[in-house]
């Protein structure tokens, strides 16, 4: 599903190029639930923007369902991220100004998706989040927990077929952590839907079958759990 080939991201300071990632490469099936970890600096959340199509290498080449997506340009990469993929961020990125139900119907109407089956698929995801009660609520009346909630109900309401997550529990109390990194293993498991995280908890990332190991910007090693 998933190839990227001597990767780099840099930057220029000065005259001086700083790399966020240098020559990072790895295959990653579909199918697959793999974890990247690695210490604070290493490129992990680099990498997961630039596997989501929100950021581009500067040097390298990544493959996604056989297309060259380093060959692309913003609008097509666009499309493939609106088509294939659902993201969840580590600061929620909800829009401020609306609603629970509307942020969760907003990529929806990206998609075109008719209007009885956005009704149908928000109100299966806000019971299964237990959160129909606070559908006309604003991001600013929630808990942070409870926008992280709505952040992994938004990512998984197009039915991607490749869920990013960064840090998705990292403002979760431990229930609310387990519940969603349990979602997360069904959907794999059950409807063959590939995830990668970055995390540095170790007990999330056990619940994947692989762990790649970033570390000054390349994938230093690849564990099989």
């Amino acid at each position: 599903m998933i190839e990227f080939k001597d990767i780099e991201r840099y930057y220029d300071a000065g005259a001086v190029k700083s790399y966020v990632l240098r020559y990072a490469s790895a295959r990653i099936g579909e199918g697959e639930f793999v974890s990247i970890m690695g210490p604070s600096g290493a490129g992990k959340s680099t990498l997961l923007h630039i596997l989501g199509m929100l950021d581009e290498p500067t040097a390298g080449e990544y493959w996604f369902l056989g297309e060259p997506v380093h060959k692309f340009n913003e609008r097509r990469r666009t499309e493939l991220y609106q088509q294939y993929i659902g993201f969840v961020f580590q600061a929620y990125h909800l829009i401020d100004d609306l609603t629970v139900y509307e942020n969760l119907e907003t990529p929806l109407l990206y998609k075109k998706v008719p209007s009885a089956e956005r009704k149908s698929r928000i109100a299966d995801l806000l019971d299964r989040f237990n959160m129909v009660a606070k559908k006309d609520l604003f991001p600013s009346q929630l808990s942070g927990g409870q926008q992280q909630l709505v952040g992994v109900a938004r990512a998984l309401i197009g039915r991607p077929k490749l869920i990013l997550a960064d840090e998705p529990t990292g403002n979760l109390q431990s229930p609310q952590a387990r519940e969603i990194m349990d979602i997360f293993r069904q959907l794999n498991r059950d409807e063959g839907v590939t995830i990668i995280q970055v995390t540095h908890s170790d007990t999330n990332a056990r619940y994947g079958s692989r762990i790649l190991h970033l570390l000054d910007g390349k994938v230093e090693r690849d564990e099989k759990i």
